[in-house]
């Protein structure tokens, strides 16, 4: 049998040619995405930072812990706590201690002459809890960040120009005796000593500031000029300015954490088991570090990417392979048929084309195996350089990934060629060569059970959600595996569907002067099993195109009109830097602008436990209620805004308890426990429509965005000039709503469109493979049906047109199949959101499915015009008597 397998791949060397190159491009996929796949499950290893030279440190709880029936569950505060001064002084009998603060320090560098340079670095540190109205908060995702410049209203990512103010490079306050739980060293210079002077930590590419410079530093106190009296080199995980002690204190009287000369065990003695606080030693003091778990949150997106995308390899890899070896084994009927009547039997010929498919698998996917260990490189320094994973992100050392690759392409080609084999052997020899001149039967009773039932979960799926949870069909995972059971539904009942989507492409030019159309239409009709081979991968491609790319438009469409009908204020005005908070200066004068309504708000977030169960925060604003009606307009469905009080919570219809006056219990975003009552439900919508609460209930944070509204009667200019004054004195960004809402809506360089990319770049590849290896093969099979056009006088290039013809309507075959199953997906997500309260447009992406089916139809005329011109090389004659 194995002899028998290898002569039959001998002499149909470019059936097994197309099956390998598809097959090993599948497997090196999978193999190149699972290794960088398995490099995001473990974050790489950081010791402490800031506090590496501590021997312990105190500071508030940063978990909410609260106990279950079914065991203690445990949430991260949004806002934790400071150390109490009743703690630090109990703390300060036991030893000597130094307490940490952490706020915002803007420095803006003054050289000599009159020019002011402006040093621009991310924000990685650490924020603080700076009192009642300065304290920082987490910006939501409903908290603008703009990158337009408000006066000139250019929105890319790098128009805004730069404003009096807010050239400044984003750095953190401590005081300077904590510089030594680092360890901080001082490089030049000496240890500030009076108010207005500082020691500023310098890096390679940082701001070029030297011992003796007079610098503008903003922090929450409002902007000053100092000295720098002293530097230390940076530690590369913040960029801080260092106080005196008591300067600190007073532009931060809140403790963040403190250092405790003392035994670990005498200082959880003397706090107690209840005292709210952690005593961090060891490798645990990382936990107050600035973003601890940053590493780990980075590499969450990029798993769900390349999880994504290891997928959708695997699924339409899957599907083209199969789709190869099913034409192939479908070409071989003639071949079959023969071995049938020379009387080998239906389970030699299974086993035979088994052989074949297992030795055509190892091969393909150890060399899949080879290929994808040389592309998971270049996979993730494509990553790194498109922003979609952190810079340290590197591929580890694991193999499992290649095993597994390895023995998916084995068992991908030994399924599909048992699928399609298994009725040729069954098959009666002389139906088997009476079936080798044309098409017929193509769709066994099996087939047609298996479509049927597949469809039938493609569309009740969908429509059970729809009945019961339509904001599940919104997530990612439900918009990215839904279209794959309508796909496979679709695939499977291509021959049928080939014959009337074939005829209708071709009902124009078989009506046109001339044999071409004609012979376009009967073929494709003829030649079913082709035909719905190539259009096979198109329908994949152009299904998971029109539905992953539309179905995001669609969402972004969707949440923008929830924006621009939700938000009704002028101006918008959020802080310079992400993440920090706004400049209490600002806030003042914003409130003083005469002829405004100013609503100022929080970001912050609030828990509540699930049926016992589980813990599950919330995104939230907290609001003044007097304000908010004057600048919004929220989708309420039951109750009112205006009943919203420091005892009252508004929440949406996700939540398990909408009645409107009964009470829920939530922590808050500091760990406080509250009861609330329950004012107002909002519609679920797109899922931005979060909670909203009362400053009281805020939970520490600080106000990150202002909505100002021009009252009646009130001076547009005036108001937008008093605005805008104090944001380039104070660093804030104001915008007006259309300037927001544009610089607040994705953009071309937006990570979700960079990966849809990558995954949709890895299909349309799939594809390519697909389309060559089975038009070279059809194209290859059919010199017999060439020679007989050519002695019936059709000249060499109308055969290569028609030819070429033929592919193109294959395509279009797939394309309109993928086209219906991208409707109905997209117009799932319409359903959904029409339920969810939320109307808006279905977007098309039109430009996308253009380029994909011309990009198919180019590739798909050239694979088949290749092999034809080459074939017609060879005089008619001697084609037509050249056995298949």
């Amino acid at each position: 049998m194995l002899m028998l397998a290898l002569s039959g791949m001998r002499t149909r060397w470019i059936t097994f040619v197309g099956s390998f190159v598809a097959l090993a491009l599948g497997v090196g996929l999978i193999a190149a995405t699972g290794l960088a796949l398995a490099a995001t499950f473990d974050a790489p290893e950081r010791g402490p930072e800031r506090f590496a030279a501590a021997p312990v440190v105190v500071r508030a709880a940063g978990h909410l812990r609260v106990d279950t029936p079914t065991g203690t569950r445990t949430k991260p505060l949004d806002h934790p706590g400071p150390v109490g001064p009743r703690t630090a002084d109990r703390l300060a009998a036991l030893g000597r201690t130094v307490a940490d603060r952490t706020f915002p320090a803007d420095v803006t560098a003054a050289r000599t002459g009159p020019h002011t340079t402006a040093v621009r670095t991310g924000a990685d540190a650490r924020e603080p809890r700076t009192g009642p109205d300065v304290t920082v908060a987490r910006t939501g995702a409903d908290v603008g960040d703009p990158r337009t410049d408000a006066e000139k209203a250019r929105t890319g990512a790098d128009a805004r120009k730069s404003r009096p103010g807010q050239d400044a490079e984003a750095r953190v306050g401590h005081p300077w005796p904590v510089a030594a739980a680092a360890p901080y060293r001082l490089t030049s210079g000496r240890a500030p000593a009076a108010p207005g002077e500082v020691v500023v930590t310098t890096r390679p590419g940082g701001a070029p500031l030297r011992t003796g410079d007079r610098v503008l530093v903003r922090t929450p106190a409002g902007s000053a000029p100092r000295t720098v009296v002293g530097t230390v080199a940076g530690r590369g995980f913040e960029d801080a300015v260092f106080f005196t002690d008591d300067e600190a204190a007073r532009i931060s009287p809140d403790i963040d954490a403190l250092v405790v000369h003392a035994d670990a065990t005498a200082v959880r003695r003397a706090l107690g088991p209840d005292s709210g606080m952690d005593v961090l030693t060891g490798h645990d003091r990382r936990r107050a570090d600035p973003d601890p778990d940053r590493d780990a949150q980075a590499l969450v997106s990029v798993n769900a990417l390349l999880g994504t995308a290891a997928g959708i390899t695997l699924f339409v890899s899957a599907a083209v392979v199969a789709s190869t070896f099913s034409f192939a084994v479908a070409q071989r009927r003639r071949e079959f048929g023969l071995l049938r009547t020379a009387g080998a039997t239906p389970g030699q010929i299974r086993r035979t084309v088994c052989a074949e498919a297992v030795l055509v698998g190892v091969l393909a996917s150890a060399a899949g195996v080879w290929l994808g260990a040389g592309a998971a490189p270049l996979l993730v320094g494509r990553m790194t350089e498109a922003g979609l994973a952190p810079p340290w992100f590197a591929l580890g050392d694991a193999s499992w990934p290649l095993h597994t690759a390895f023995w998916t392409g084995v068992f991908v080609a030994t399924a599909g060629a048992l699928v399609s084999c298994h009725r040729a052997g069954r098959t009666a020899p002389t139906e088997a060569l009476r079936e080798a001149a044309v098409d017929s039967r193509v769709m066994p009773a099996s087939r047609w059970v298996a479509a049927v039932l597949v469809l039938l979960a493609g569309l009740g799926l969908p429509a059970l959600a729809l009945a019961l949870d339509p904001g599940d069909l919104l997530g990612r995972k439900s918009y990215i595996t839904r279209p794959m059971l309508l796909v496979v539904g679709f695939a499977l009942l291509a021959p049928v569907l080939v014959r009337p989507v074939g005829r209708l492409l071709t009902w124009l030019p078989a009506r046109l002067p001339g044999a071409t159309g004609v012979l376009v239409r009967e073929n494709t009709a003829a030649g079913v099993r082709r035909t719905a081979a190539v259009a096979a991968p198109v329908l994949i491609t152009v299904a998971l195109a029109a539905t992953l790319t539309g179905t995001v438009a669609t969402l972004e469409e969707a949440r923008a009109t929830e924006a621009r009908t939700a938000t009704t204020a002028d101006f918008v005005a959020t802080p310079g830097q992400e993440g920090r908070p706004l400049a209490p200066a600002f806030v003042e004068r914003a409130r003083a602008v005469e002829g405004a309504v100013v609503s100022v708000s929080r970001s912050t977030a609030v828990t509540v436990l699930e049926e016992d169960t589980a813990l599950v925060t919330s995104e939230a604003r907290a609001v003044d209620p007097a304000r908010l009606a004057a600048v919004s307009e929220l989708p309420v469905t039951a109750g009112r805004l205006s009943d919203l009080d420091d005892d009252a919570i508004v929440v949406n219809e996700e939540w398990l308890t909408t009645r409107v006056g009964d009470r829920v219990t939530v922590w808050l975003g500091d760990g406080r426990r509250a009861s609330l009552r329950i004012a107002a439900v909002l519609a679920t919508g797109t899922g931005d429509n979060g909670v909203y609460v009362t400053r009281r209930n805020a939970g520490g944070a600080g106000v990150d965005r202002i909505d100002v509204k021009v009252a009646e009667g009130g001076d547009r200019r005036a108001v937008a000039a008093a605005l805008h004054s104090a944001g380039a004195a104070t660093g804030t960004r104001v915008a007006t709503k259309a300037e927001w809402l544009s610089a607040n809506g994705p953009g071309p360089d937006d990570p979700t469109r960079t990966g849809l990319r990558m995954i949709l770049g890895i299909a349309l590849l799939c594809t390519a493979t697909a389309l060559a290896n089975t038009l070279v093969m059809a194209t290859s099979d059919r010199v017999r049906d060439l020679a007989v056009l050519r002695l019936a006088g059709a000249t060499a290039p109308q055969v290569l047109r028609l030819v070429a013809a033929e592919a193109v309507v294959a395509v279009g075959v797939g394309a309109v199949l993928g086209g219906v199953v991208a409707a109905v997906n997209l117009l799932v997500v319409w359903g959904a959101l029409v339920l969810l309260g939320v109307m808006s447009a279905v977007v098309v992406p039109w430009g996308t499915l253009g380029l994909v089916v011309a990009a198919a139809a180019l590739l798909a005329a050239v694979s088949a015009v290749l092999p034809a011109s080459l074939a017609l090389r060879t005089r008619p004659v001697e084609l037509a008597g050249a056995r298949e």
